[in-house]
């Protein structure tokens, strides 16, 4: 009986700690499970946590936008990382005066124009990345232009007069050693479509445009070729990293307040540059789906735009450098003066 009694509080004792190991284990699984979950909310926990924001895009008719136009349709889609509203505007105060009111949060906008925005707001403005090199080209419907050295004693029709295209225009031939006021008769009309008016009436017209301008005027005139590059032709004299048309800004107390929100949008702008380059066709209906320009002249433009993303310390380099040509030649072209290093913005 006393053995038996024993081997009952055994057993009972060893159900007991059976139990208590059990009891244990079971909470042991469900804190792991506690933590793993909580680690798995951590991971993906700002998608949930934090509402998307919105964020006021604007850009330009025209080369600079083109960058855009994939991030145009994943907003639509309500697939990027925050909520895009977009202006396609067609003239530029349009979007200065937003940026200085900071009713726009990020611009594609011309280079210049970022430095002056800058110095008007007194620092307000950043640069984040060059989003479009050179535009220009010189086009003629006759045979004789190979080289800039063969411009001399011709006359070029152009626009821009008192603009970066003038100060483009003069810079480069100074790299080749022609005085813009001596050696060649420049012409500066106010619109595009007066210089595609002369090229079509004319055998041996020459003239400098911007893309898209040359492809439209290309495909309505086919004696019209393409002569020469203007980034290109700089870029043979000249280290300093080329003509810088394009650059995408922000507002500096936006930026301050949302770093997050605006590395992701850089990173979505680059893949769309990356994107518009490699499928011309899809990205040319884009283009003209979000108001830029027609398709068929965007098919054919695009190659010859120069669209890119370039970020960082090399954006930092060859804006400096472009921002000095302009500047040497009329300090006003940049503001007045040449912007600080906080200027720049550089993740």
């Amino acid at each position: 009986m006393k053995n038996l009694l024993l081997k009952t509080k055994y057993t009972l004792l060893t159900l007991s700690l059976l139990l208590i190991a059990l009891l244990v284990t079971g909470c042991n699984k469900e804190n792991n499970y506690e933590t793993l979950d909580s680690g798995h909310n951590q991971e993906i926990g700002p998608e949930e946590k934090d509402e998307k924001i919105d964020i006021n895009i604007a850009a330009l008719k025209g080369p600079t936008g083109i960058g855009m136009v994939k991030i145009m349709e994943d907003a639509a889609n309500k697939e990027t990382s925050n909520n895009y509203n977009f202006l396609i505007a067609g003239e530029a105060d349009e979007i200065s005066t937003g940026l200085i009111k900071g009713e726009i949060d990020i611009a594609a906008i011309p280079c210049n124009l970022a430095s002056v925005l800058y110095n008007k707001t007194e620092g307000q403005i950043k640069i984040m990345g060059i989003n479009t090199l050179g535009v220009l080209y010189i086009v003629e419907t006759g045979e004789s232009i190979n080289s800039i050295e063969d411009l001399k004693g011709k006359t070029i029709y152009s626009t821009g007069y008192g603009t970066t295209p003038q100060y483009t225009l003069n810079y480069l031939l100074s790299l080749y050693g022609l005085d813009p006021d001596k050696d060649l008769n420049i012409e500066y009309k106010t619109e595009a479509t007066e210089v595609a008016a002369l090229l079509e009436n004319s055998h041996d017209a020459i003239a400098m445009l911007p893309q898209p301008f040359v492809t439209t005027v290309m495909m309505k005139n086919e004696n019209v070729r393409i002569a020469l590059d203007i980034d290109k032709e700089w870029n043979k004299q000249n280290n300093n990293g080329g003509v810088v048309t394009g650059v995408v800004v922000v507002n500096k107390d936006f930026l301050e307040k949302n770093p997050e929100a605006v590395d992701l949008f850089l990173r979505e702008y680059k893949d769309s540059a990356e994107y518009v380059n490699k499928n011309i066709d899809k990205a040319a209906e884009l283009v003209e789906k979000y108001g830029l320009f027609k398709a068929a002249v965007a098919k054919a433009a695009i190659p010859y735009c120069n669209i890119t993303f370039i970020g960082g310390s090399k954006m930092k380099e060859k804006v400096e450098a472009y921002l000095n040509i302009l500047y040497n030649q009329n300090p006003n072209s940049v503001g007045g003066a040449l912007p600080g290093e906080d200027f720049y913005y550089i993740p």
